[in-house]
């Protein structure tokens, strides 16, 4: 298909098309001229990962510039594929957490820490276990994806548990 089909099927305009392609984000199609290329499937599954990535995955142009290039060069394990994918969409780190709770004077009751992080391993566990295993690229999709767009999911499920445990002990 030519720039304009692969524009129409993915509703991505022709400039945006030429950016990414400028930026290495999206690959070369089959030149047929010299102001002409030939685009394919592999093209249209490509934006849509670009546009997830700088979209909902809040992703900057570096990052998922650095996403992509490890799914074309994958490293030898999934782990470190994972890793990549991960850093990418790193926020904060827990140290910088429990560092801005001791500056707020806020005190975790005894054992909360240990709670916490059973119940994320437990999440983490899960999460790891449906990890696509048949290509890189879902595999980074899943884990980018799964990051930015569930966590919101996991923090209204947790503020929805504390009204309902609210109501019982206090309601």
């Amino acid at each position: 298909m030519r720039i304009s089909e692969l524009s129409a099927q993915t509703e991505i305009p022709v400039a945006t098309i030429k950016f990414y392609l400028r930026e290495k984000l999206l690959h070369e199609g089959v030149r047929t001229a010299a102001t002409q290329a030939q685009y394919d499937e592999t093209h249209v599954a490509r934006l849509r990962l670009i546009r997830a990535l700088l979209g909902p995955g809040g992703l900057s142009i570096a990052a998922a510039h650095q996403v992509i290039q490890a799914i074309e060069n994958p490293p030898e394990s999934v782990h470190d594929l994972l890793g990549v994918a991960a850093s990418a969409v790193a926020g904060p780190n827990l140290e910088d957490a429990l560092r801005a709770l001791d500056e707020a004077g806020f005190n975790l009751p005894e054992g909360a820490l240990e709670v916490y992080t059973d119940h994320i391993r437990q999440i983490a566990e899960f999460e790891i276990a449906n990890v696509p295993a048949d290509s890189p690229a879902a595999a980074v999709r899943y884990v980018v994806l799964g990051t930015v767009l569930l966590e919101p999911v996991i923090l209204a499920l947790r503020r929805a548990a504390e009204q309902e445990a609210s109501a019982r002990r206090f309601g």
